[in-house]
């Protein structure tokens, strides 16, 4: 059937439906009414699907068809550097495309409502124009004053804001021109004009040390500052410990203990202990802080917290979830003071189950503040100290855990990520990668192990016939979809591999096994790492794929995450009493898990905005100077190079390749020199010479080297047909944090 038959035969189906509006057709009924032939039968059932597929009509549960009308769907519009965006909506599969000449006056994060068009070709995505604007995302808007002799504006210093805000003469505050500002976002009515807004803070020169990061931070729409009530509130608190506040928790003040964290931490929410016991097991105590007997449930500080979600480790600076005064003093598990905690002690046999846990709110005294480089000094040279015995201890308790947590399936991917030596004008004088120790592991693995124990202890509550409502950190099984895109890259690298039709997180780390030490490695790992799904808080408990842990909750960090706070709540609760409103306490925490989730993401694109805001001006100062490093995406239009030890990626134009006439191969994540023979893959080493940056874009430049000793390397045969064509050429990384 053509094309316009097809258009016909939905013209036809609609015109049906839409004169009977509330009348439900069965297909068979549909197909008796239309006289369909049993020969256009197939394209008929299509015509259908095509319709549901638009939301011009609807299937219901009981197999028949109604009217639907014109779709309309309320969503989160994300918009891309190139002016176009997509709208994701809360139970649909894909998400919404918006063409830049559709976008109305929405813009980036703006929770919109959007129409969709009606759809001809099958399998075309769903695409729409934003009819109105229903929630801002942001209300002020940081970027650069300009003023000239008839008009005023403010640049957005976010490529994802596509309009200057235009300012009255009488709202400027007194800006100078060049100046980075605060504008607020007052009126847009049409997109047609520019939106306007007037400026409600003037942050400084644009050279101002730190005022790069903070930019950073306001673009993202990160609360910088507390209300004034929320510090005041904080400020009231104190650390005294009366016999009323130890009525209901255990003494552990002679309890030997102690916190590890990196070097330069202020907050330190972790405390751990290790005892042999008579029987041969081990008890390790993991001490976490207890946030929630300064933080009261309703509280100003609460709603503050609640609304943060999340501490963002910035550059040079942390935007705390808690008021200094809680997060850094009196929640802060310092040695040598009585501190308030939730203690989760664990019972190991030798065969590392958990074979008796108990939780419980305690009183600590910390006899020691580590750092991860000390303990690891301590231990490696058996340097003489009072804990040498008891961290020996813990580390070998630690390397049996991550063994078996391994053969159990639980992924471990080695991700990269650096730290920054900043000059006194903030600029980035060197980038140093972080080393992962055996100190870290050690801590991890005990966190790990925490998280896992209280998550199982609620379904162990005899009160309840099945567990409670409670906040699990889920982790879901990678779409086929997803799963396709990476059988593609491990053939076009020609890595061996066995397709199975039920994915587990062991198949996966039996991948990156396979890949260790090899120069594909990193990249196939963060390849491997986006196929997966985002791990999110939920009231439901689907496990966690990534860990192959049936149970799991984030319990340890309730200084910089709330959905720890709400846990230890959610504990103390459950040991006290048996809630009468269980519905209304589930609904409570889906909101919960809803506003973390959503607050994790964005912390985490700030961070990573951050982190490539520093690199950028760093490589900024060896433009003309060559390096090497390992391509990490392979386009049509170019060549992604991921920097060795900076891990700085910047594009080589195939424009700039000029060397040969190379041929791109989508199949094989690759192109190659038509006269030279010179092949380019992703994992391959090569030079590159630093050519141009473009700070406001992050944008970074590069040329392709030919290193002297080059040979090429034979390109894997090209895998074999899929049946379905990957839409997507570049295998560029979208960052370097996990998140568990």
């Amino acid at each position: 059937m053509s094309k316009q038959q097809s258009e016909t035969m939905e013209q036809k189906i609609l015109t049906l439906l839409k004169g009977e509006r509330k009348k439900e057709f069965s297909r068979k009924q549909i197909s008796h009414l239309l006289n369909i032939k049993k020969k256009n039968y197939h394209a008929f059932e299509a015509a259908l699907n095509d319709l549901v597929k638009e939301g011009l009509i609807r299937r219901t549960k009981g197999h028949t068809y109604i009217y639907q009308g014109v779709s309309r769907y309320v969503g989160e519009l994300s918009l891309t550097r190139a002016g176009f965006g997509f709208v994701s909506v809360e139970g649909l599969d894909d998400d919404i495309f918006v063409a830049r000449h559709n976008m109305n006056t929405a813009l980036d994060r703006d929770t919109v409502e959007v129409q969709l068009y009606a759809q001809n070709r099958r399998g075309k995505r769903k695409e729409g124009h934003i009819i109105r604007v229903i929630k801002r995302f942001r209300s002020v808007i940081v970027g650069t004053y300009r003023e000239t002799d008839y008009y005023r504006y403010v640049v957005p210093d976010s490529t994802k804001i596509y309009r200057d805000i235009i300012v009255a003469a009488d709202k400027t505050l007194g800006a100078k021109d060049g100046q980075k500002v605060l504008v607020s976002f007052d009126r847009w009515d049409s997109d047609q004009h520019n939106p306007e807004g007037a400026i409600v803070d003037i942050l400084g020169d644009p050279d101002t040390p730190g005022l790069d990061i903070i930019s950073v931070a306001y673009a993202h729409n990160l609360p910088v500052k507390f209300p004034a009530e929320v510090e005041q509130a904080a400020q009231k608190k104190n650390a005294r410990i009366t016999k009323e506040i130890l009525n209901d928790r255990i003494d552990l003040r002679d309890l030997v203990c102690f916190t590890v964290d990196p070097v330069d931490a202020k907050d330190f929410d972790d405390a751990v202990s290790l005892e042999k016991l008579d029987n041969g097991h081990w008890r390790l105590g993991v001490h976490i802080a207890d946030v929630s007997h300064f933080v009261e449930e309703g509280s100003v500080l609460d709603k503050e917290a609640l609304n943060r979600g999340t501490s963002v480790y910035l550059v040079d600076r942390v935007i705390p979830m808690l008021p200094e005064k809680l997060s850094n003093d009196l929640c802060s598990l310092k040695p040598n003071v009585d501190r308030l905690a939730f203690s989760c002690f664990m019972e190991l046999n030798d065969t590392l189950e958990v074979v008796n846990h108990a939780i419980h709110p305690s009183v600590i005294h910390s006899k020691r503040r580590f750092s991860y480089e000390e303990v690891q000094e301590i231990v490696d040279s058996q340097k003489p100290d009072p804990l040498l015995p008891v961290l020996q201890d813990m580390m070998a308790l630690s390397r049996k855990l991550t063994r078996q947590r391994f053969e159990k399936g639980s992924i471990d991917f080695e991700t990269p990520e650096v730290r920054f030596i900043l000059d006194d004008k903030g600029k980035p004088k060197e980038i140093i990668p972080k080393k992962r120790l055996g100190a870290h592991r050690m801590i991890e693995e005990f966190m790990l192990m925490a998280n896992k124990t209280v998550a199982a202890h609620i379904k162990t509550l005899p009160e309840y016939k099945s567990p409670p409502p409670f906040i699990y950190r889920v982790h879901e099984k990678p779409s086929p979809e997803k799963m396709e895109k990476f059988y593609n890259l491990l053939k076009a690298l020609n890595i061996p591999f066995k397709p199975v039709k039920r994915i587990s997180s062991r198949w996966f780390q039996q991948i990156i096994e396979s890949i260790k030490g090899t120069p594909e490695e990193t990249v196939i790992e963060e390849v491997a790492l986006r196929s997966m799904m985002k791990a999110v808080y939920s009231e439901k408990n689907i496990g966690h794929f990534g860990l192959a842990f049936d149970d799991y909750t984030h319990f340890t960090s309730p200084i910089r995450r709330y959905p720890d706070l709400e846990v230890h709540r959610l504990l103390r609760l459950y040991a006290a009493e048996k809630p009468k409103e269980l519905k209304k306490l589930r609904g409570h925490l889906a909101e919960i898990c809803k506003q973390s989730s959503r607050q994790e993401r964005l912390a985490v694109e700030a961070e990573r905005d951050s982190i490539k805001l520093k690199q950028v001006e760093y490589i900024e100062r060896h433009i003309g100077e060559a390096f090497h490093g390992v391509v990490s995406g392979v386009t049509a239009s170019g060549i992604y190079v991921e920097l060795n030890d900076t891990y700085i990626e910047g594009f080589v134009p195939m424009t700039s390749m000029t060397d040969d006439y190379y041929i791109y191969d989508e199949a094989t994540y690759s192109m190659t020199g038509r006269h030279s023979g010179r092949p380019i893959r992703l994992g391959d080493t090569v030079e590159i010479r630093v050519e141009s940056v473009e700070l406001s874009r992050r944008d970074i430049n590069f040329s392709l080297l030919e290193s002297a000793d080059f040979e090429p390397r034979p390109l894997p045969p090209k895998p074999e047909a899929t049946g379905k064509r990957n839409r997507k050429r570049s295998s560029r990384k979208k960052g370097n944090r996990k998140q568990k």
